[in-house]
């Protein structure tokens, strides 16, 4: 499949920023992946997230930017503005398809943008905290998307399977950003602790109202083996991610202590070596989906 274009460069700080615009097939199933329903609805509520929670960090930073003290953190500031913008556009053009479907999804949108307007009205240091916490959880997110990506994505669609993929490598990529931000104009342990709880459980939260709805309205939101695949995905999760969170609230702790996963660096050196003009598209139906792509 071709892109209309392919930035590979580091915008900063070794940071690279990919305009990678994913195509969706107007006709696509909100189902992707076609044997775990439940799981697709999951992850569409996260995707219609993004387009207010990404928007919301890359204020957030850019504000907290011009009272950054050191030169290689501002470059990276930098990167990860600009990584995070092109994950929401990507995400927002699939959520409006996901919206055709299912057209109530609008208030939900409504509800998160409310909520993004009122915490744009509080202390830096508040929305620099929950900026700094949310990233945080998203390592334990990515360790467990990656590890178990066989289950998650195998035989599922790999346009959808691919953009929440590249999301979850470029959130490695820039995993130190906001949490160096915070401690650089603040570093207090309590207010960056709650910020990570805060913006964990918001954010979860938002993306269950997504993703109820959709299940709702495929019939499946009632039925009690549809529901007790909904909590086990939940704790699946919980199990994977909590560590994440946790070792994050261990004084001395830092992001780039933590060991990225292997295939995220076999991700990134297969993209440098794709052709141009083409979307990086994941082969799910191999059962292991290498990272390596399908031209």
């Amino acid at each position: 499949m071709t892109a209309q274009t392919k930035t590979d460069h580091p915008e900063s700080g070794g940071i690279v920023v990919r305009a990678i615009p994913f195509s969706f097939d107007e006709d696509i199933n909100p189902v992707w992946h076609p044997l775990r329903p439940e799981w697709s609805h999951m992850a569409n509520g996260a995707s219609l997230t993004m387009p207010y929670l990404e928007p919301f960090l890359i204020k957030t930073v850019r504000e907290a930017l011009k009272n950054a003290s050191n030169q290689q953190l501002k470059e990276d500031v930098h990167g990860f503005m600009a990584q995070e913008g092109n994950h929401f556009q990507n995400h927002r053009r699939y959520n409006e398809i996901l919206k055709r479907h299912y057209p109530d999804l609008s208030d939900v949108e409504e509800e998160m943008a409310e909520d993004y307007r009122k915490f744009q009205k509080k202390s830096l240091r508040w929305r620099l905290a929950y900026s700094a916490g949310f990233e945080t959880m998203t390592m334990g997110m990515t360790e467990w998307l990656i590890e178990e990506r066989r289950d998650l994505f195998g035989k599922a669609d790999p346009s959808v399977s691919s953009l929440i993929l590249w999301h979850m490598v470029e959130e490695t990529e820039h995993k130190n950003v906001a949490y160096d931000l915070y401690e650089d104009l603040y570093g207090s342990y309590w207010p960056r602790s709650w910020g990570l709880i805060r913006g964990s459980f918001h954010v979860a939260w938002s993306s269950r109202k997504g993703y109820i709805r959709m299940l709702k309205r495929d019939g499946l939101w009632n039925k009690l083996g549809s529901r007790l695949k909904v909590w086990q995905m939940v704790m699946r999760f919980l199990i994977k991610a909590s560590p994440a969170m946790f070792r994050s609230l261990v004084p001395g702790y830092h992001p780039s202590k933590v060991q990225d996963p292997i295939w995220v660096s076999r991700w990134t050196t297969a993209y440098a070596d794709l052709p141009e003009n083409m979307i990086p598209l994941l082969n799910t139906t191999d059962p292991d989906i290498p990272a390596q792509f399908v031209q």
